[in-house]
């Protein structure tokens, strides 16, 4: 099997990427407040259940854990905008190596108003963009809880292969964790960005920005 030449490849450059429906642009403690809010209308906090800090009680929670995640290189995180710049969730590229040109997208956490909407699905798709197209990495991975079905039939929805579960493979919130592994490598890449420009184009989207074919349609 061939090996695509010059790697390392580089570092990710912590840039905002710009799409149709929104962007991602570097989270930073002014999000915070924008962020408190989205999040605050998951009254029952489902949405931390998976994630490995608990939910801000306070802006003041927001504030500090957002001066923490700007400050880091890896995760390095993204707030997700609409395109009217308002703030409504947050995600990262984490694992980054860029000796063999591998990435992982993780610590996605999105407000009850981004679920299921166009731009959702546009943010992973300027990720992967950004680490296939723009860095050249060969390898993109999503692992998750075994048990948070919604976030392996994302990953299975947005073209992952899954390749296994690692059983026991952490603790977190005082239990165990298996956890699911998946990729997508350089050679599939094409084929899924042609469907993800079918999925995004302006023919797809009706005057509501409803879809008219599923991304598994296209």
């Amino acid at each position: 099997m061939s090996v695509a030449p010059h790697f390392p490849r580089p570092r990710p450059p912590h840039v905002a990427l710009d799409g149709r429906f929104g962007r991602l642009v570097p989270l930073r403690e002014e999000h915070a407040s924008g962020l408190y809010a989205a999040f605050a209308a998951d009254t029952a906090g489902t949405g931390w259940t998976y994630l490995p800090i608990d939910a801000w009680d306070t802006e003041e929670a927001a504030a500090r854990w957002c001066r923490t995640a700007q400050g880091s290189a890896d995760p390095q995180f993204y707030t997700v905008e609409d395109a009217d710049g308002v703030a409504s969730g947050f995600c990262s590229l984490l694992r980054i190596d860029p000796s063999v040109g591998s990435a992982e997208v993780g610590f996605i956490h999105f407000a009850p108003r981004l679920q299921r909407t166009a731009l959702a699905t546009e943010a992973m798709v300027l990720l992967m963009r950004h680490a296939f197209d723009t860095l050249g990495y060969r390898r993109y991975e999503w692992k998750c809880d075994a048990l948070n079905a919604p976030s392996m039939r994302a990953a299975e929805r947005l073209g992952f292969t899954y390749e296994g579960t690692f059983r026991q493979a952490t603790i977190y919130k005082a239990r165990n964790r298996d956890t699911a592994w998946f990729s997508i490598i350089d050679a599939e890449w094409p084929a899924l960005k042609a469907r993800f420009d079918r999925w995004l184009s302006h023919g797809n989207f009706d005057g509501d920005g409803r879809q008219k074919a599923r991304l598994s349609e296209v």
